[in-house]
């Protein structure tokens, strides 16, 4: 009979990993002023900043202690049970691959919208965007035109984090346990997974149309991630039967 782990073996090194690149992050602004967030971090495709690692280094990337605190509670809670059941190498996969969905949904957003900016601005303005952003962006500045300061934002800002392969992990523990209450410290009656999880999504769908430009949350990543997690999920059920 198969030992049931309390901290598994990939949750444990995820966890490992992601401290590490956060030590990393601090050790490298304070000694060095090397913004290690901004060149691991996930830039849009079409900006200076960009590079294809970061696809997968911005999932282990994270802005502040609150951010990787909250994440990481959030992958064990709700992921020790999944990779007890799935076994390592499935939960790992699932763990990356929600994660590149959740980056997928979220470029198309921020592409989406920077267009939408782009349109309103001159093409001296765009040039200049285009040219000075990412250098204006990675010294901590930003452009006094609040339209062009938004679209180097989009343009040039880096994102990260792993909220998007852990609001994966959060529709699967949903899934496959829809009735497991859950008691939330500022609500004081449990909820079943099932309606925790919908009411979760429900709210990162309404924030993400309300396209706050001054918040930092990523919430078609987060999407993205429940999303691709719902696909996977499904795919597993017609293939095997179950959801693993």
């Amino acid at each position: 009979m198969q030992r049931f782990n309390l901290l598994p073996l990939v949750i444990k090194n995820l966890i490992i990993i992601n401290g590490l690149f956060f030590l990393g992050m601090i050790a490298l602004g304070n000694s060095f002023n090397i913004n290690l967030g901004y060149y691991l971090g996930l830039h849009l495709p079409m900006s200076e900043a960009f590079q294809p690692y970061q696809l997968i280094t911005h999932i282990f990337m994270h802005a502040n202690f609150t951010h990787i605190l909250f994440n990481m509670f959030a992958l064990w809670m709700f992921g020790f049970e999944l990779e007890n059941i799935w076994g390592p190498k499935r939960f790992l996969n699932y763990y990356l691959f929600t994660g590149l969905g959740a980056a997928a949904l979220h470029l198309g957003t921020l592409y989406w919208e920077f267009n939408s900016i782009a349109a309103e601005l001159s093409t001296q303005q765009l040039s200049i965007i285009k040219s000075q952003g990412a250098q204006a962006i990675l010294e901590g500045k930003n452009f006094v035109d609040p339209l062009m300061a938004h679209a180097n934002g989009l343009l040039n800002g880096s994102t990260v984090g792993a909220s998007g392969a852990v609001f994966g992990i959060l529709l699967a523990f949903g899934m496959m346990f829809p009735n497991r209450p859950i008691l939330l410290l500022f609500f004081p009656v449990p909820i079943k997974a099932k309606y925790f999880v919908a009411g979760y999504g429900l709210l990162e769908l309404i924030n993400g149309f309300q396209m706050n430009s001054h918040s930092n949350v990523a919430h078609f990543a987060h999407l993205g991630g429940m999303l691709f997690g719902f696909l996977i999920l499904r795919y597993w059920k017609k293939k095997h039967g179950t959801y693993y």
